[in-house]
C-alpha cells in the first residue's frame, strides 16, 4: 500500500501516505508547513456550473487554523439565482479530502473544494454538491449498495490551421500524431488532472475533426475510472477547470459545447455507472447482465426525459440529440449499441484469457474482470450541471428498485438493432422520444419532479429554478426554425460556446 501511495500523482497522497478519504485538518496544516505552501484557494461550483475561487494568503498558523475550521462568508445571491440579495450570506467550508496543489499557481498554492452552509450552520439544501450527497446516501439507504460513476469528458481544441498532415474530416477517432495535433496538450491535461486527484482511465482523440475559417477543430476525450459518485463529480469539475486553464496557457480555445457546427460531431458527457456491494460489482451475474443492473436501467428508462433537464441545459444541446449523429434520440437500451440511450459496453465477460492469446509466454492470470462492467448513459453533454446530473442519475437508478414492473420495463425498452435503419422503423415507433428543446425538457421535469423531490433529494426551489431557466430559452420550435440556416446555427453555438 505504501508503494501505491508513493506513486500517486497527488502530492498530498504521496507525502501523507494515506488516501484522500483519510485527510484531516492536521494533515493539511502539516503539508502546508512542510512544503512551503503560501496560499490557500477555496473552490466551489455555482449555479452556472463553473468553479469559483476565493484566495487566502497564509498570514500565520492561527489564521490558517481559522479558515480551515470556520471557512468564510460568500454572497450566495451572486452564485445562485434562487438566493435573494436580502438574505444572501452563505458559508463555504473546505472538504479536506479534495485538497490538491494548484498546478498553475506561480506562488505555491493548495486548493480545496468547498461545501455550502446556510446561516444556521446546516448544509444548503439547494446546493448542487449537497443534492448529490443526498442522492448518493438515499441510494444506499434504499438499496443497501453504493452508486459509483465516471465520466467521458469530450471537448474540442481550436487553433490556427497549420495546413500540414490534414486529418480526415470526421474520422479523428483514436488518431495519432501528426494527424492529431493536440495529443501533447491532452496528455499534459491528463497529468495535471491526475495531480489534482483525478482517477483517469485513458485519453484519446475523438471523431470530430474539421477545419473552418482557417482554424482546426479537433475533438478529444479524457475518460475516468468509476469511483463513488460524489468523488466522480468533483473530479469532472476540476478536470474541466484544468483543461480550460491549460488551453489558455497554450493559446488554444477549448469548448465543451454540445454542438459546434452543422453536420459535425458534437461533444457529449457520457456517464458510466456501476453498483457495488461489499467491494464487489453487482452489474453481472454468471457472466450476464444482472437483475440489479436491469432494474437500474429501468429507472433510467422511466426518468430519461426529465434527466435532460440536468444534462442538456441550453438550446444547442438539442441540436446534438438528432438521428445519425452518434447521439441518442429515443428511450431504449442495448448491448454495444451506439444508437441507444443507455449502452451496455463490452464487459470482459468472454471466457478466454486474451492476454495469454496475445502473449504466449504469459501464464493465465485469473483476473476478476467482472469489476469492469458498467452501463453508459449517452444523452448528457458538456452543458450539464455535473452535480445535478449525477444526482438525477442516482435517483433514476434508485427508482428502478422501487417500481414493481422494473424488469418488464427493461425488457420492453431493450433493442439489439440499429433503430435508425429503415428495416427497424416499427421498433423505433414503439419507443418514447427524448425532448427536442429546453422547453420540452422543462415540461418533462415538471411531470416527473415528485420522484426527484422524494426523500428531499432535490429541493423544490432547485427544481423550480431549473424549470424556469429552461423555459426562459423559448426554444420550442428552434430546431425547425434554424433548419438549413448554418449561419444562424453558428451564431447560436457562439452564444453558448463556454457553457458548463
Amino acid at each position: 500500500m505504501n508503494q501505491e501511495l508513493s506513486m500517486n500523482a497527488n502530492q498530498l497522497v504521496a507525502y501523507l501516505q494515506k488516501p484522500t478519504s483519510e485527510f484531516t485538518k492536521a494533515d493539511i496544516i502539516s503539508f502546508i508547513q512542510q512544503n512551503n505552501i503560501r496560499m490557500v484557494n477555496f473552490m466551489y461550483p455555482a449555479g452556472d456550473g463553473r468553479l469559483k475561487t476565493l484566495n487566502f494568503v497564509i498570514n500565520n498558523q492561527a489564521y490558517l487554523e481559522a479558515i480551515l475550521t470556520c471557512g468564510e462568508r460568500v454572497d450566495g445571491s451572486s452564485l445562485f439565482s434562487f438566493i435573494e440579495a436580502g438574505s444572501s450570506d452563505l458559508y463555504v467550508i473546505p472538504r479536506f479530502r479534495t485538497a490538491f496543489v494548484d498546478p498553475f499557481a506561480e506562488i505555491p498554492t493548495l486548493a480545496m473544494l468547498c461545501s455550502f452552509f446556510n446561516k444556521d450552520g446546516q448544509p444548503l439544501e439547494s446546493s448542487p454538491e449537497h443534492t448529490l450527497h443526498k442522492a448518493s446516501t438515499t441510494f444506499t439507504d434504499v438499496t443497501g449498495m453504493e452508486f459509483q460513476a465516471m465520466g467521458e469528458l469530450e471537448y474540442y481544441v481550436i487553433a490556427p490551421d497549420t495546413d500540414t498532415f490534414q486529418a480526415t474530416d470526421q474520422r479523428g477517432y483514436h488518431e495519432s500524431g501528426p494527424y492529431a495535433k493536440f495529443n501533447e496538450f491532452r496528455t499534459q491535461c491528463m497529468s495535471y488532472i491526475a495531480q489534482t486527484g483525478g482517477q483517469i482511465k485513458y485519453g484519446h482523440s475523438e471523431v470530430g475533426n474539421f477545419t473552418l475559417d482557417d482554424y482546426i477543430y479537433e475533438q478529444n476525450e479524457i475518460e475516468f475510472l468509476p469511483v463513488r459518485v460524489e468523488e466522480a463529480a468533483d473530479q469532472l469539475m476540476v478536470a474541466k477547470w484544468v483543461i480550460r486553464n491549460l488551453g489558455f496557457e497554450y493559446g488554444y480555445n477549448v469548448t465543451f459545447a454540445p454542438k459546434i457546427t452543422a453536420g459535425k460531431a458534437g461533444s457529449g458527457l457520457h456517464i458510466h455507472m456501476r453498483i457495488v456491494k461489499d467491494g464487489k460489482n453487482q452489474m453481472l451475474k454468471d457472466g450476464v447482465l444482472s437483475e440489479t443492473a436491469r432494474k437500474a436501467i429501468a429507472g433510467m428508462m422511466v426518468l430519461a426525459p426529465s434527466i435532460t433537464a440536468f444534462g442538456n441545459t441550453n438550446p444547442t444541446s438539442y441540436f446534438r440529440l438528432v438521428p445519425h449523429q452518434e447521439a441518442p434520440t429515443n428511450v431504449c437500451w442495448g448491448d454495444r449499441n451506439r444508437s441507444v440511450l443507455v449502452r451496455v459496453p463490452l464487459g470482459w465477460a468472454a471466457k478466454s484469457d486474451m492476454c495469454v492469446l496475445a502473449n504466449p509466454l504469459e501464464s493465465e492470470s485469473h483476473y476478476d474482470t467482472s469489476q469492469k462492467q458498467t452501463v453508459e448513459m449517452r444523452s448528457p453533454d458538456g452543458s450539464a450541471d455535473i452535480y445535478q446530473l449525477l444526482a438525477g442519475l442516482a435517483v433514476a437508478c434508485r427508482h428502478g428498485f422501487e417500481i414493481e414492473n422494473a424488469l418488464d420495463i427493461a425488457a420492453k425498452t431493450y433493442v439489439n438493432v440499429n433503430i435508425h435503419q429503415k428495416e427497424n422503423e416499427d421498433k423505433l415507433k414503439s419507443l418514447a422520444q427524448l425532448p427536442d428543446s429546453c422547453v420540452a425538457s422543462a415540461d418533462c421535469l415538471q411531470q416527473q419532479r415528485a420522484i426527484f423531490e422524494q426523500y428531499n433529494v432535490f429541493s423544490p426551489s432547485m427544481i423550480e429554478g431549473i424549470i424556469r431557466k429552461l423555459r426562459s430559452y423559448e426554444d420550442k420550435t428552434l430546431r425547425a426554425e434554424l433548419e438549413g440556416n448554418p449561419q444562424a446555427m453558428l451564431d447560436l453555438v457562439n452564444k453558448y460556446f463556454h457553457c458548463g
